[in-house]
């Protein structure tokens, strides 16, 4: 995985539109559900007439919110307190809108709720065409006058100027009263909305984490085996030196064609991904091949995969240096015939792998590939490069174990989880 891709997707975490739009919608939902509940709970009158006049200014209230998220998102990457400044002035001009609609739709129910109560005491109420409020009172109701009761026919009723005209400090004074309510309305939905974007920045920031632990990964596995290659041609090389300086050159040849399809198999493969179990397998069979031109007398194979593992994945090469180990440790160092044994089975759940040999079983450690991992020549990987690359790929769901066979020889097992997609 390349820098690129692991930056592909963009860094700018943000909430998605549904998300935002649900979350006003939700909130103004609230409000309207609260409001009538306390409309109802206070007995207000005309409560058919202040529903849909009430849904009017929950409309009003998403609308401003959702422009009010416009602004903000442009904040979304800046530090928490400039976005909160952000929301506490952004909110002001906001709310005041809402406010307004608030004060128009609801006027002439505030008007028909003082009419009712008036005529409830026995006044009539009315406004004048500059906006006083007027009273009209029973004369026989009318006391601690200055000047005295009026005078009148019985029933007659006088005008008193209830209530004077309000000014436009008035009107904005009780603008300021609503908008304040709502201001903090907003401020609450703004305070979630920073909630769901801190949220969604965790999430990013986590699948970055992992995109770029997935990528140091594979990094890994590509390193470890990386080393594979070198250390197996210079077997390779040493081989094919001393079929020449022995006059074989036919064998030499042979083994140069070998060494060109193992290589066109082995090594064009993702060298961080999994093969099949099966073409792992026939990748060892190849390298065998290379190896029984050098001892066509002395090196025996066996090979043992049922067909219900063939499709399981595992590391590719993972199981050359073994192979490597049982041929330079095993079939070279004896005079007789040797036999490299590779074997797959299942086992509890997991995939076993054997490559074992009835060679010498009590060479050097590192020669099995002990702590050293270096042989005389100062090349060689062995076991080191098979655990760290299972490690890399597996944790600690896989093990290693190897050492001499009890009837002569020497084995070496992988453990790992089955699986069945690279």
């Amino acid at each position: 995985m390349t820098i690129e891709e692991i930056q592909a997707p963009d860094a700018r975490a943000s909430v998605p539109l549904r998300h935002v739009a649900a979350s006003v919608v939700a909130l103004w939902l609230c409000y309207f559900l609260l409001s009538t509940a306390r409309s109802v709970i206070l007995d207000f009158g005309f409560q058919a007439e202040m529903l849909w006049r009430r849904g009017v200014v929950v409309l009003v209230g998403v609308a401003m919110t959702m422009i009010v998220w416009l602004i903000l998102r442009l904040f979304d990457q800046r530090p928490l307190w400039v976005k909160i400044t952000a929301a506490l002035l952004i909110a002001i001009p906001a709310s005041v809108p809402i406010a307004q609609a608030n004060q128009w739709i609801f006027q002439d129910i505030q008007e028909k709720e003082e009419a009712r109560a008036a005529r409830e005491q026995g006044f009539g109420l009315r406004r004048d065409v500059t906006g006083n409020i007027l009273v009209d009172i029973p004369v026989d109701k009318i006391e601690n006058l200055p000047g005295g009761r009026p005078t009148g026919q019985p029933g007659a009723s006088a005008t008193v100027l209830f209530q004077p005209a309000p000014t436009t400090i008035d009107r904005w004074r009780r603008i300021v009263d609503v908008a304040l309510g709502r201001y903090f309305v907003i401020l609450a939905w703004a305070s979630l909305y920073f909630a769901m974007l801190a949220g969604a920045q965790a999430r990013e920031s986590q699948r970055r984490e992992e995109r770029f632990r997935t990528a140091a990964k594979a990094a890994e596995l590509r390193s470890l085996r990386y080393q594979v290659n070198p250390h197996f041609l210079f077997n390779a090389l040493n081989s094919l030196s001393a079929l020449v300086m022995t006059g074989r050159p036919d064998k030499a040849e042979q083994m140069i064609q070998s060494l060109s399809r193992f290589y066109r198999h082995g090594l064009s493969e993702n060298t961080s991904s999994d093969v099949p179990l099966a073409d792992e397998f026939d990748l060892q069979r190849q390298y065998l091949e290379i190896e029984k031109v050098r001892f066509p007398e002395r090196l025996r194979t066996r090979y043992d995969l049922p067909d219900e593992l063939a499709s399981y994945f595992v590391p590719g090469m993972i199981l050359q240096p073994l192979v490597e180990n049982s041929v330079k440790y095993g079939v070279s160092a004896s005079a007789a015939p040797v036999t490299v044994s590779i074997e797959a089975r299942e086992e509890y759940g997991r995939l076993v792998i054997t490559v074992a040999d009835d060679g010498p079983g009590d060479g050097p450690l590192s020669r099995r590939g002990g702590n050293a991992r270096v042989d005389g020549n100062g090349c060689g990987i062995g076991l080191a490069n098979v655990r760290d690359r299972l490690a890399a790929r597996f944790g600690d769901a896989a093990s290693v174990s190897s050492g001499p066979r009890a009837n002569g020889g020497y084995e070496t097992q992988l453990r790992i989880p089955l699986v069945r997609h690279g």
